[in-house]
């Protein structure tokens, strides 16, 4: 453990996020990502965003091309909080009971006994997740929402923190099932770790030229009982009653515009300012600011939309509607000055 962490006692919980607790919250936070910048060189933003899906107790989606550093980023994550993490590759041959396990007769005792599968870890990595058939994605419905597993009738808690982290690549789609709705819906946000800048890929070839043997020396810098603690922190962060209807604002706005023909729902809007309390406490404040929002509109939105056909074929994208609405949505300024 890192002597930052050693050194900042954990705060007391209470009935509201106090300015001690926001700013021991930066700290852990800032810790967190020191330590994953050891191996996800050039991507500052992209880490502090997965670092708000971890605290937001969300999901995350990565559309990027091969190569990109998703493992790295998955296992760097894991390691940083002293997690377990698994690797399942989806595949199209991939059953339910190899994500999420399955009961076996034991002989000895005359009874069925249940085999946790990979999805009981910290951190799993959901790796080409749209190689598998609708009925193996639909394996992680029920345990992305609700933190279980049910078999024969029985749920099984998963362990705390739990996060998925799912993959998929943009430019192949042979051999791929889309995502239905419903399983998009189930993650906090869809990013992109896209190609490194100049300087950062030299880098890269210069610090890491194993990743493997650079990957194996990050040591934790906080425990699951911190990143737990931080979550129910987070939980308590100040939301404006203007700051809601802010958010409701954007979401009711994606319902009206004629590019897109299935606007955000109402879990959409909570998982937004879930992840507004955690990009707030990241910055060191106990209540969100519309910035807060606006920062995260885009990537905890985009996947939610759905586009007419037109303007698929025009190549509008998501993005670019969201920030279409931004600029229209009048920003609430009482109290954030």
């Amino acid at each position: 453990m890192s002597e930052t962490t050693a050194t900042v006692s954990r705060p007391s919980s209470g009935q509201a996020a106090s300015d001690k607790q926001a700013e021991w919250f930066s700290q852990q936070f800032e810790t967190l990502v020191s330590s994953i910048e050891r191996v996800i060189i050039g991507k500052r933003d992209v880490v502090r965003l997965v670092l708000v899906a971890l605290f937001a107790e969300g999901h995350l989606l990565v559309e990027d091309n091969p190569g990109t550093g998703k493992t790295q980023l998955a296992k760097a994550l894991a390691s940083s909080i002293e997690g377990k993490w698994n690797r399942i590759q989806f595949t199209p041959d991939l059953l339910p009971a190899d994500v999420t396990g399955s009961t076996v007769y034991n002989q000895g005792t005359g009874k069925f006994q249940f085999y946790p599968g990979p999805v009981f870890s910290n951190i799993v990595l959901a790796d080409e997740i749209n190689r598998a058939s609708p009925k193996t994605q639909s394996a992680l419905l029920e345990v992305m929402e609700e933190h279980q597993v049910t078999v024969d009738s029985i749920p099984n808690l998963v362990p705390r923190p739990f996060m998925v982290i799912a993959t998929q690549n943009p430019i192949e789609f042979e051999g791929t099932y889309r995502l239905p709705e419903a399983q998009l819906d189930r993650f906090l946000m869809k990013i992109s770790m896209g190609y490194l800048d100049v300087a950062s890929e030299v880098d890269v070839l210069t610090r890491h030229g194993k990743p493997s043997e650079h990957s194996s020396t990050i040591t934790p810098v906080t425990t699951g009982a911190h990143v737990r603690t931080m979550v129910e922190i987070a939980e308590k962060v100040y939301v404006e009653p203007g700051i809601a209807n802010y958010i409701v604002a954007i979401a009711q706005e994606t319902r009206n515009v004629p590019e897109i023909r299935l606007g955000v729902s109402t879990r959409g809007c909570l998982a937004l300012m879930r992840a507004a309390r955690v990009y707030a406490m990241a910055q060191g404040r106990s209540f969100v600011r519309p910035d807060d929002v606006k920062a995260l509109a885009s990537p905890v939105f985009e996947h939610r939309l759905m586009l007419t056909p037109e303007a698929e074929l025009r190549g509008i994208r998501g993005s670019e509607l969201i920030n279409r609405i931004l600029a229209e949505i009048a920003v609430p300024r009482k109290r954030f000055e």
